[in-house]
């Protein structure tokens, strides 16, 4: 076998996995909102982060990852398991309890803009002219987006859904400002158990303990969805990537994930996209393309690497 054929075969191994990502993460939104018919955001998301966090342990156990994290870094990961795990998983459930999920796709995938905003103020780093444009195409496409629903009120599901991307945000430039050394697909398995802590203790003091049965079988079917791929095989999948291709190509798999998930929403649960929807979506998907694609490698490879999604 050429020794180039033998070189691109990993590559296009890894980047069929990006497609695979794309849907694992896209249709979990559909199956999220088909199990939140019949259960609570709270019971929802433990009977998922308990299977996801299970599939992350046993996939990170036999493909010989490091599970030992340094006595200083607990309560790093703890933090944001409490923001990235559970916050972002109970506001996504309530979100889509109270209005579309297109649109609670659309305001929470704002994600990478929130993030680089924060890294500047945070961590230091320079907001370019791209990173400024895009801020501004987030900013303009949100307002679209919103503007119209704002005449009957404001919706409790805009509240959920830029609190889930802020909550997210948040994590994301705590884990770096706290240096974590432990190995990424480590971080997220344990920020998944945390989190799993955190969501359960919440079920208990507001529902007094998760409701998951007597439920229908397209139920079952969903929740095992957004454990297994949504949550587990995702996340395995996130970092099997990043360490196989360049981070733009990486990117890719962020960008593909609200296309994927708006487009199934409008198929699945027939919603309907407004035409200030479809502006306000395509405005903030540019502004995250312009900020996880942009030409300096090294920054690219610091932002990737951060938008780990939970």
């Amino acid at each position: 076998m050429p020794a180039s054929q033998t070189k691109a075969d990993p590559a296009t191994t890894a980047k069929l996995l990006v497609v695979l990502l794309a849907f694992a993460w896209g249709l979990n939104w559909i199956a999220a909102a088909i199990a939140l018919r019949e259960l609570s955001p709270w019971s929802l998301r433990v009977a998922g982060s308990s299977i996801g966090a299970a599939t992350l342990f046993a996939a990170a156990i036999l493909s010989g990852h490091n599970l030992k994290v340094p006595r200083g870094e607990y309560i790093h990961i703890m933090i944001a398991g409490l923001f990235n795990v559970a916050g972002f998983q109970i506001l996504s459930g309530f979100a889509q309890l109270s209005g579309a999920t297109t649109r609670t796709i659309i305001i929470t995938y704002s994600m990478p803009i929130w993030t680089t905003v924060l890294s500047c103020l945070v961590l230091g780093e320079r907001l370019n002219a791209i990173g400024w444009f895009a801020f501004t195409l987030c900013i303009v496409g949100v307002t679209i987006l919103l503007w119209p629903l704002f005449s009957h009120g404001f919706p409790p599901f805009v509240f959920y859904s830029l609190g889930c991307a802020l909550s997210w945000t948040f994590a994301t430039v705590y884990i770096k400002w706290a240096n974590i050394t432990v190995e990424p697909l480590t971080n997220a398995a344990w920020q998944l158990l945390f989190g799993l802590v955190f969501i359960t203790a919440g079920s208990f003091l507001f529902e007094g303990h998760p409701h998951l049965w007597p439920i229908r079988n397209e139920t079952i079917l969903a929740v095992l969805f957004v454990g297994l791929f949504g949550v587990g095989l995702a996340h395995f999948l996130w970092w099997s990537i990043v360490d196989r291709l360049p981070a733009v190509t990486a990117s890719l798999g962020s960008l593909l994930v609200p296309v994927i998930g708006v487009t199934s929403s409008a198929i699945v649960l027939g919603e309907r996209l407004t035409v200030p929807d479809i502006v306000g979506f395509a405005m903030i998907f540019a502004a995250d393309a312009c900020v996880l694609l942009q030409p300096n490698t090294r920054r690219g490879q610091r932002l990737t690497r951060l938008f780990a999604h939970p």
